[in-house]
């Protein structure tokens, strides 16, 4: 029998993308999952569209009650932040694997079938994939970001080559306290930091079965805010040295640059 994916995805402004995500995860070819949409008290109608297309559905395996249900909203009091958002998706969680999303990106209909199969031919516990660079309407843009088959903590260190929306943990074999993000910036890249420094290999699966949506104005595109929190993380979160900081901080930004050229 398959095991169940747990898709975690916080829901901040994300009205133009929600219900094409929502239809995107029911078209994966690996059918058992449970869809945890945790609303981070957005300004937008984000939660009522969710509500709307979950209420419509024929099938009585969805859920708005997070019963039972195949898709779950899940509504915070206050907005904390896309790490809180994760986190409390993680405490909900039912599924033995735990696969990130963000709203705005895009996942092949074969993904989560294709990573689940890669992970069991590795034994794996953490593992992302290859993915391509779209524009603001997530159609892609020839720009494919290869992976390594292998990543440990000290390569990890000088090159930020996973993709949240491309991550999948096994949480029989990583604690789920271990993958909560902390609430800094770059949780994403923090945690995966996190999660190696403690002993784990993050495994690639060099296929592109994922869009990472880039528009004009965001955050990433700010380089100047980039390259502040990479160098937060390296001496407040890893608290390494100055001298490792700065060979660190010199090969990331180098390939980071080719990433994008």
């Amino acid at each position: 029998m398959e095991e169940m994916v747990s898709i975690i995805v916080p829901v901040y402004r994300a009205a133009p993308y929600i219900a094409e995500t929502i239809a995107m995860v029911m078209k994966q070819t690996y059918r058992n999952w449970e869809l945890l949409l945790v609303d981070d008290y957005s300004p937008d109608n984000s939660a009522e569209i969710i509500q709307n297309i979950i209420e419509k559905q024929s099938d009585r395996a969805l859920s708005y009650s997070c019963g039972a249900g195949r898709i779950c909203l899940i509504r915070k009091e206050k907005n904390e932040g896309a790490a809180k958002a994760r986190n409390t998706g993680i405490e909900r969680a039912k599924g033995r694997y735990i696969a990130f999303l963000d709203a705005d990106d895009i996942w092949h209909p074969e993904k989560l079938e294709r990573e689940l199969s890669f992970m069991k031919e590795k034994q794996a516990a953490f593992a992302f994939t290859a993915y391509e660079f779209g524009d603001e309407k997530a159609q892609g843009t020839g720009k494919i970001v290869k992976v390594p088959e292998r990543l440990t903590y000290r390569k990890a260190l000088s090159r930020t080559v996973i993709f949240t929306s491309t991550v999948i943990f096994d949480t029989a074999k990583i604690p789920k306290e271990l993958i909560r993000m902390p609430a800094v910036a770059s949780e994403d890249t923090a945690t995966w930091w996190k999660v190696l420094r403690n002993g784990y290999t993050a495994y690639g699966l060099n296929e592109t079965l994922a869009i990472y949506r880039r528009p004009a104005k965001s955050l990433s595109s700010n380089k100047f805010t980039a390259l502040k929190r990479i160098w937060n993380l390296y001496r407040r979160e890893e608290k390494l040295s100055l001298p490792v900081s700065v060979f660190c901080f010199c090969l990331w930004a180098f390939r980071a640059t080719l990433r994008r050229i």
